[in-house]
């Protein structure tokens, strides 16, 4: 499992912005359960687990306060600071 920084993509976050607004419009007057919280552990309870757990130890290239942290990390360097930081992802 990864841990830290995620590969920025500039491709990915570019379509994730531009796309899908139509789609998301139609599933929610279609579907009464799209985008309802939860779902995903009904659907898919494995795939949901794996990417709870990803995004918890993970962080974005923009995210300034995880940066802050990572930083406060280096600084200091001591095993509080890991516990700190995997709390704080929560």
């Amino acid at each position: 499992m990864k841990i830290g920084l995620r590969t920025p993509s500039l491709k990915k976050s570019f379509k994730a912005r531009t796309t899908g607004r139509l789609k998301r419009k139609i599933k929610k007057a279609t579907n009464p359960f799209y985008g309802k919280k939860g779902m995903g552990y009904i659907k898919n309870p494995k795939r949901a687990i794996k990417n709870k757990i990803y995004h918890k130890t993970t962080f974005s290239w923009n995210n300034k306060e995880a940066w802050i942290h990572v930083l406060l990390f280096f600084t200091t360097a001591g095993i509080g600071n890991i516990v700190y930081l995997i709390c704080k992802k929560k």
